[in-house]
């Protein structure tokens, strides 16, 4: 079965902790080393992640340093973290694959993503980037920057950018190739590097779910997995009444959405992308935790997404 995984921002950096390098790689290893439980690195696989605190932070240390360095664009940007965090995923992944005796081969390609540079999302800037903040610092790096702030999700204050949907992955046929071959591909980082149609950079961060969903499409992958911080998706989550779903129907999922049950900052983007995914001709979704993929590949956790 081939599978597009894509990872959230705990396969990097929990809640709290720092940015440093050698953080970084010790989540990534763990991460990876939940999958190999799982078996599922036999299987064709393509990697995605995301990069909003590290995109983030990327400019912030443009801007601060901006006295005696070019700021650079916001898409060159995303391009850099691609750089750096697929050199992690592939050190952290090659070592588990090491350990564990299995003898795959890993790829990063750096991933182009088509947006069209009139697209109303890059005139209402939502796309949270960019580590928490608390109000009064938002505010006040916002008039700095020049970059809008909003809250988000109840977590705090975080820069938001332009995020337009994406129309096509450009190495879309080189990664299937890749899989195709054996080879454990890691792409479309941070949702890709969003470019026009005449490959002009757009200063934006797209969606890592949403363009995720769309190479699933793209390379007629059968299923599409979703990690982040929770075990499955809830309804009322939050409040006492939370309870999680555990199989679901794209049907069901669209009543949800029109009941509010999902925060736009949050789960409502992931949701989108797997109803995008199934509509699109996949034939399962699922999202839960790293930790909990194990058990979620035998129908015991997580939520499952099926068409009817």
């Amino acid at each position: 079965m081939k599978t597009v995984i894509a990872l959230g921002g705990n396969a990097l950096r929990k809640k709290g902790e720092g940015f440093d390098f050698e953080t970084h790689y010790e989540n990534a290893y763990m991460t990876f080393l939940n999958l190999a439980d799982t078996g599922i690195l036999w299987e064709k696989v393509c990697i995605t992640h995301g990069n909003g605190p590290q995109v983030g932070m990327e400019f912030m240390r443009n801007f601060i340093s901006k006295d005696r360095f070019p700021i650079y664009p916001l898409d060159s940007l995303t391009a850099s973290t691609q750089g750096w965090i697929g050199y992690i995923f592939e050190r952290a992944l090659r070592k588990v694959l090491r350990e564990r005796k299995i003898n795959r081969e890993v790829c990063v390609v750096i991933t182009l993503v088509e947006v069209d540079k009139e697209d109303p999302a890059l005139k209402d800037p939502s796309k949270p980037i960019g580590d928490f903040l608390t109000e009064r610092e938002a505010k006040e790096l916002s008039i700095l920057t020049g970059l809008d702030v909003k809250e988000d999700a109840n977590r705090g204050w975080r820069f938001v950018v332009g995020s337009p949907k994406p129309l096509r992955i450009l190495n879309a046929s080189t990664i299937n190739r890749l899989i195709d071959d054996g080879i454990i591909v890691i792409a479309c980082g941070g949702g890709g590097v969003p470019v026009d149609k005449d490959l002009n950079g757009v200063s934006a961060v797209i969606d890592k779910d949403r363009a995720s969903s769309l190479l699933a499409k793209d390379i007629s992958a059968e299923r599409f997995i979703i990690l982040t911080e929770v075990p499955e998706v809830y309804i009322n989550f939050g409040k006492p009444n939370q309870k999680p779903i555990r199989e679901i129907t794209v049907e069901e999922l669209k009543r949800l959405i029109e009941e509010g049950h999902f925060a736009p900052g949050s789960m409502l983007p992931k949701i989108e992308a797997v109803i995008d995914f199934i509509e699109g001709g996949g034939k399962e979704a699922i999202i839960t935790s790293p930790q909990h993929l194990k058990e979620s590949l035998k129908g015991l956790r997580g939520t499952f997404i099926r068409k009817v």
